[in-house]
This record gives structure tokens, sequence and C-alpha cells, in this order.
């Protein structure tokens, strides 16, 4: 595998730590908020991303997407406010390092077949978990945006933070 289980971690905690600051910028009163009808909206987003990751790390960690455990995740998630979606989020730093704590390289190289696409663990947990972690925050972010958060820029986006102010 290109990444080592410790920097498979450290990227998926530094993604959980961009996806909670992002979240830090939502306007409550803009939680309905969607781009066109057909989307989700700013807090069906927010709902997803609080089980997204570690529902595929467990299915790619077991190679089998188990739909029981992923819909009483979802309606977990149905239930919680702003607040308690947000604090989930951020558990996942803790949750990620848990659920890949006894995987090992070999694991990570073995194949595995999950939605019918075959793949190496750690191959589909960077394709599925990490990239899917990106790609919603990046979706995150634009909703921001077109929420008139105009002084976001790359810094919250890739870093999780504000930009340092001019001197």
């Amino acid at each position: 595998m290109v990444l080592s289980k410790a920097e498979l971690i450290s990227a998926l905690q530094h993604e959980t730590n961009i996806l909670v600051h992002l979240a830090g910028k939502i306007d409550r009163a803009q939680l309905d908020y969607r781009p066109t009808a057909g989307q989700r909206s700013t807090m069906e987003l927010l709902r997803y991303l609080s089980l997204m990751g570690p529902q595929l790390t467990s299915a790619c960690i077991s190679g089998a997407f188990d739909r029981a455990a992923w819909g009483t995740a979802a309606a977990a998630a149905e239930a919680r406010d702003l607040d308690g979606t947000v604090a989930e989020i951020a558990s996942h730093s803790a949750a990620y390092a848990t659920l890949l704590a006894d995987v090992s390289d070999d694991d990570l190289r073995a194949t595995i077949n999950l939605f019918g696409n075959e793949g190496t663990r750690g191959a589909k947990l960077v394709s599925m978990v990490l990239s899917g972690c990106a790609a919603y925050r990046t979706q995150l972010f634009c909703y921001l945006k077109s929420c008139g958060r105009s002084e976001l820029g790359t810094t919250n986006l890739w870093s999780g933070m504000d930009a340092p102010t001019a001197a």
C-alpha cells in the first residue's frame, strides 16, 4: 500500500478535523439549505458524514457491507441535532484509530470485493473512505460559500483552519 497504516489513520483524522472546522462555520438558520431540490440539505449532509466514514471503514475491514449496522447508524444520525452531529463527527478521529488498530499491512494488501468491485482493502479504504471524506467536505465547503461565507478559502478547505490575518 502506498500509505502506511499510521499515515492512513492520520489522513482520516485530518479529514475529521476539517469537517469539524467547516461545521463550525455553519449558520444554524441555513441548516435546511440545499443547492437544488434533489440534493441533501446542509443538515442531511452532516448527518450522512456522521456515519459514512466509520461505517465504510468497518465494511472495508470486514470485507462486507452490513446493511443492518448502516440502518442503525442512519437512524441514530437522523435523531441528532447539529451539536450532536458535530460531536459524532469529532468522535471519528478516535474511531478510525480504534477500527484500524488491529489491521495489519497484510490485511491492507488483501483483496476484497465490496459493492461488486474487487480491490485491496487498503485501496478501498483510500478510494471509498478517505476520498469520500474529501469529496463530501468539499461539498460542505461549497454549501457554506453558497450561503454567503465568502471569507472561507483554501486554508479552511484543506487545512481545517482560518487563514492567518494579514499583518
